[in-house]
């Protein structure tokens, strides 16, 4: 199906533009959510009428959304989630937590426009596309932790994948082993070795 876009739709195309997309997707999303209009001779002569109108909404939308975004940008946003020792989560921190996260640090944002590929399975941090506008985005950091003094370790860039206690079992390990093993040691040869006759 062709349809007219009636503002930037990121992968897509620009306002004003017309595209070819699949029918699902141009019933089920664009033509739903008012982002574009099928690209009838009706519907050309229609935009044409709405085109002043649509850009001075967009230029806007755009001034309030670059605000918004110079507020979120470069944020970083902590969640606390239960894990495995081996910084495996127990279930997957979603866009839906991302969104909550935001809104209990004083910022509304809708599910769309929280850019996750895939949930966040491991404790860590991973950068986070908002987009605030079809045509600004901002980044945010979500660091996913089992509890705030560990995301402050994350965040210093400490490596957290195994305890602190099996880190401190290890370096008591490699000095014990320094002590026993001297490298500076001749290797003595047992006496029988030095007698035993060699057959022929």
């Amino acid at each position: 199906m062709e349809v007219i876009l009636l503002e930037r739709v990121a992968k897509l195309g620009q306002m004003g533009e017309i595209v070819k997309v699949r029918d699902g997707y141009a019933r089920n999303f664009l033509l739903k959510r008012k982002k574009a209009l099928r690209a009838t001779a009706e519907n050309r002569a229609k935009y044409d009428g709405m085109k002043a109108e649509l850009e001075a909404n967009n230029i806007k939308a755009k001034a309030e959304a670059n605000k918004v975004a110079e507020k979120i940008n470069g944020r970083d946003i902590v969640i606390i989630r239960q894990a495995s020792e081996s910084g495996q989560l127990f279930g997957s921190v979603s866009v839906r937590d991302i969104v909550l996260a935001l809104e209990a640090d004083g910022i509304t944002v809708s599910r769309p426009q929280v850019w996750l590929d895939a949930p966040i399975k491991a404790i860590g941090q991973r950068q986070v596309t908002i987009a605030v506008h079809p045509e600004v985005e901002a980044t945010i950091t979500i660091t996913v932790a089992r509890s705030a003094d560990e995301a402050e370790r994350i965040k210093r860039g400490e490596d957290i994948s195994t305890r602190q206690e099996d880190q401190d079992a290890a370096a008591e390990a490699l000095a014990a082993a320094g002590e026993f093993f001297d490298p500076e040691a001749q290797r003595e040869v047992a006496p029988e070795a030095e007698a035993a006759p060699t057959e022929k």
